[in-house]
């Protein structure tokens, strides 16, 4: 294996994370003031906020919350929502660093080993965990080490990002399952050990009016993938449009004749089971299966299959090319409004997806700049005491999204009451 797949431990050096918090809530997250607002100085990045978050919404109680399930006699699996790349990890570090600083934190092993020594090292002394895909035990095995020294774990329970801000996606078992694990070893020298999961989320919205910003990102989006931009319409019609265009070209792809004037949602269904069909045959499943557990074995099949081989290659084709039409899930569809995040992150969702081959788009895909300045509303809702709970791991997982969930909604109907969205009609909406 290369060393992008190879777990090294990280080696936290509390001196640097003191000093990269404070250059994260200034570099990254605020600005400096002076100089956000003034030109040419707020064109840069460093200057602006790197990631142009200029206020944090996080109550007091909410803290008290999360920081009363940290520290000694107890194993914390601090569990946010994951709507947005690198932002993620500007705020959560924001989060850990006033409740528990030497919190270790999960990452993608392309960011933690793939960038070169240099980088590895730095992030090793971050405290990043490496997660190496189909290879994960070391890492679990490494954070419920670190979780019973009185230290939280970051992770974020919905897997990659899938720039939905208002919409909690399923979420994955590894948070509940390490925090059982450390509950078990725990107990066997502590009888009133505790593990907690704790989930967090938080919601950005902008603190203005940006269409502009949005209407210019958009005309890149278009240019880049050679889409007429000459057909006048409102900025979400032109972003329905581009998806349509894209959809249009998969159906193409694989032999489909679009339904002219059907709804994107009902183009889309249509597509995927005919995917779902054709990766079923390529795996021998049952065609029956959702797409989720079709998904899965797939992966499963790709891990067991003889490398170099032309059918693993249609197959991996074939699942990238349903995971990339699914990021479109139904909550685009559910409501007659959309609002300027909401289009933001449908550009944000399309650059990363299919924009590739320039310096540009892959410094977007790592770090993807905001439309303008936003304020981030952080919440903690109830935690999860597995010392208390007899339930299954898919129940406590229930449970979680259900509390990660209404905790979302309430943050964006508190922002909806005082006007601080702007809306316009959505054009992906259906019954």
């Amino acid at each position: 294996m290369g060393r992008i797949d190879v777990f090294v431990a990280p080696r936290p050096n509390p001196a640097l994370i003191k000093a990269m918090t404070v250059v994260n809530r200034i570099v990254m997250l605020h600005g400096v003031p002076g100089f956000r607002d003034l030109l040419p100085f707020n064109r840069l990045a460093g200057l602006r906020g790197v990631s142009n978050v200029r206020h944090i919404d996080f109550p007091a109680a909410d803290q008290r919350r999360l920081k009363a399930c940290c520290g000694a006699g107890q194993a914390t699996f601090i569990a946010p929502n994951h709507p947005e790349f690198f932002t993620d990890w500007m705020i959560d570090k924001e989060i850990v660093s006033r409740v528990s600083p030497l919190a270790a934190s999960w990452a993608t092993h392309g960011v933690v080993n793939g960038l070169g020594r240099l980088m590895q090292k730095f992030w090793l002394a971050n405290n990043l965990i490496a997660q190496i895909p189909g290879n994960s035990e070391a890492a679990k095995a490494h954070s419920v080490d670190w979780a019973l020294q009185g230290h939280g774990v970051l992770l974020h329970p919905e897997g990659g990002v899938g720039w939905h801000g208002n919409y909690v996606g399923p979420l994955l078992p590894g948070a509940v399952e390490m925090g059982l694990e450390a509950l078990k070893r725990g107990r066997e020298t502590n009888k009133d050990f505790r593990a907690w999961v704790v989930p967090v989320v938080w919601k950005l919205a902008f603190t203005g009016n940006i269409e502009r910003a949005l209407a210019k990102e958009c005309a890149y989006v278009e240019r880049s993938l050679k889409i007429d931009s000459s057909v006048a319409s409102s900025l979400p019609e032109r972003v329905y449009r581009i998806y349509s265009i894209l959809l249009s070209r998969d159906e193409q792809a694989c032999g489909l004749t679009a339904e002219e004037g059907a709804p994107y949602a009902v183009r889309q269904k249509r597509m995927l089971a005919e995917l779902g069909h054709r990766l079923a045959e390529g795996i021998a499943a049952d065609a029956g299966l959702d797409l989720g557990e079709m998904l899965r074995r797939s992966r499963r099949w790709l891990r067991e299959a003889s490398a170099g081989a032309e059918e693993p290659k249609r197959v991996r084709k074939l699942a990238e090319t349903i995971q990339r039409i699914q990021r479109v899930g139904p909550w685009a569809f559910a409501n007659q409004a959309i609002t300027q995040e909401e289009i933001a992150e449908h550009l944000k969702r399309i650059r990363n997806d299919y924009c590739k081959g320039t310096l540009r788009d892959t410094f977007n895909r790592f770090i993807p700049q905001p439309a303008g300045p936003r304020r981030a509303h952080i919440r903690v809702p109830e935690p999860l005491g597995l010392n208390a709970y007899d339930g299954s791991v898919d129940e406590a997982l229930a449970v979680l999204r259900s509390r990660m969930q209404d905790a979302v909604t309430r943050i964006v109907t508190e922002i909806e009451a005082a006007g601080g969205f702007i809306s316009y009609p959505n054009p992906f909406y259906h019954r």
